[in-house]
């Protein structure tokens, strides 16, 4: 058996930077040539180590940001003037882009729209709690408020 370093993620053999046993021509026939795995060699096993390192830190980070802006989200509140009737029935509706263009506005935060959680768009007017994805499995509350455009 030969031992090997992923450097992609292969199904049924491991994970990128970990050290694998594989046959030796399973090794240098298929894994080297697509570029799948290297030697372990000790410097590819350091350089793994440091890459693996240096991913959960980014990880780490990346949640503190999520964190971060979920707790400003839930501090804004959004107030979208829209055109309706006297029965508070919107014409047209709010949509994600609204919303997310409404964001960009107030925190000057760029949210993609298809990371605003509507089932629905909204219709008329009112005070919603509209769900946004912030990422890594991170989600805010933002308070928004419909309200009739004044003429």
């Amino acid at each position: 058996m030969a031992q090997a370093v992923l450097l992609k993620d292969v199904e049924g053999l491991g994970e990128a930077g970990t050290a694998v046993d594989v046959s030796p021509g399973y090794l240098r026939n298929y894994l080297i040539p697509r570029k799948l795995a290297q030697p372990a060699t000790k410097g590819a096993l350091e350089d793994a180590q440091r890459r693996r390192e240096r991913e959960a830190e980014q990880e780490r980070q990346a949640a503190e940001r999520a964190d971060e802006t979920s707790a400003l989200l839930g501090k804004t509140v959004l107030t979208i003037n829209h055109r309706a009737g006297e029965d508070g029935k919107l014409f047209g509706s709010v949509t994600a882009a609204e919303i997310a263009d409404a964001i960009q506005a107030a925190r000057g935060l760029k949210v993609d729209r298809k990371k605003i959680r509507l089932e629905q768009p909204i219709r008329e007017t009112g005070t919603f709690m509209v769900e946004v994805e912030v990422g890594g499995g991170v989600t805010a509350s933002v308070k928004t408020i419909v309200a009739e455009a004044k003429e």
